[in-house]
């Protein structure tokens, strides 16, 4: 689950990590009586949406007055904000934060991740902060530093310190930045994020060490054991139709093709889109509907499908365990009945009552094109489009 800025920056202070003082804000008309609030000469008016890259979307403007904060809160809030991270279509404005302004000495770049190829937690810094971290990889690899977490010993102060060095902080900076490092992970685990990102960390001329920005990730299964996280949750600014698969227990994420998937498992979704794109199309979407997939859910799943309107074609790619062959032929079957599908169907499916879910689909009357193993129907419904 992401989650905002503001957000973000609000778990960080519960753990005794400093962030600058800021303001929420939803209309213009408040903006100057939080800027005021704040209460430096200097504020920041900032972009609330769930991507990043903001400032060269024109979604962060520095003002130097509580009227110029109210004129640049006009600005952004309501418009549609185009970031390398939103794509094209762009986000909606609909809060700013106006936070103050800071006597910037030093912009840096701190973020603590899941690696899966050491099962463990790794924390990530460099010297070139501001910057986009796949920037710095590509262009200076040499400037990313990378120290992994015991995950019995956590960070202890002798590892914060290593990042420091690393990092060429002054003596001075690394008195406060020692405690925030060892404070975020702290915030990390408690709040079990997989990803908890500081870009830019700053260091004042004064000596003080902030988080700046702040991006945050929170593992969905752990949601459970944060019941005031769960409210963190803001559904506008997610995919309409990953919320409203969520409703129905599938795991759904959007994508650009125009093949329509529907798969049970995660890994074979994983596999069957691979297998598209060797035959030469593209995925609409992962649609994972589990192993104790029922008609209704696959009712359901075909209706998100076909709401998009770049779906040319399904691909249905089942192998039957948990969930049986005939009753995924029966939930095929009376879904396209119900939903008056007009477009090409392919079905592959293999495992548990796989002769009996064969014949429903035969008898059914229905223009059903049925793959003989995954390449075969990866490369009829691809025919099928084309």
């Amino acid at each position: 689950m992401k989650i905002h800025e503001y957000q973000a920056k609000e778990l960080l202070a519960k753990y005794n990590v400093p962030v600058p003082n800021g303001v929420l804000v939803d209309s213009k008309s408040k903006a100057a009586a939080a800027a005021k609030k704040v209460g430096t000469v200097v504020t920041v008016v900032k972009a609330q949406i769930h991507a990043g890259g903001r400032g060269k979307g024109g979604g962060v403007k520095l003002a130097k007055s509580p009227k110029e904060a109210e004129t640049h809160a006009g600005k952004i809030l309501g418009m549609t904000l185009v970031t390398p991270q939103t794509g094209p279509e762009g986000m909606l404005v609909k809060k700013v934060l106006i936070e103050e302004g800071m006597d910037i000495a030093q912009e840096l770049y701190l973020s603590i991740v899941i690696d899966r190829e050491i099962s463990r937690s790794l924390i990530i810094a460099s010297a070139a902060g501001g910057m986009e971290i796949e920037e710095i990889a590509e262009s200076t690899p040499e400037k990313i530093i990378k120290e992994p977490i015991d995950p019995i010993e956590g960070v202890q102060p002798y590892l914060a310190r290593k990042i420091c060095f690393a990092l060429g902080l002054s003596k001075e900076a690394m008195k406060p930045a020692i405690p925030f490092i060892i404070n975020l992970y702290k915030a990390f685990q408690a709040e079990d994020c997989d990803m908890l990102e500081i870009n830019p960390l700053v260091v004042t001329r004064d000596h003080r060490v902030l988080a700046l920005d702040a991006k945050v990730n929170i593992d969905d299964n752990a949601l459970g054991r944060h019941p005031a996280t769960v409210a963190y949750r803001d559904i506008n600014e997610e995919d309409p139709t990953e919320v409203e698969a969520g409703k129905y227990n599938l795991n759904f994420i959007k994508l650009d093709g125009n093949i329509g998937c529907m798969v049970n498992g995660a890994g074979l979704a994983m596999a069957t889109m691979d297998i598209i794109k060797h035959s030469g199309g593209e995925p609409a979407n992962f649609l994972d509907v589990g192993g104790g997939a029922n008609e209704e859910m696959i009712e359901n799943a075909f209706r998100i499908l076909l709401a998009d309107p770049n779906v040319k074609a399904l691909f249905i790619n089942i192998f039957g365990g948990i969930l049986r062959c005939d009753i995924l032929a029966n939930g095929v079957v009376n879904a396209s009945r119900k939903l008056d599908v007009n477009v090409p169907i392919v079905i592959r499916m293999e495992g548990t009552n796989m002769e009996e879910g064969h014949r429903i689909l035969k008898e059914s009357g229905l223009n059903f094109v049925v793959g003989d193993g995954m390449k075969d129907a990866a490369r009829k419904v691809v025919k099928a489009i084309k």
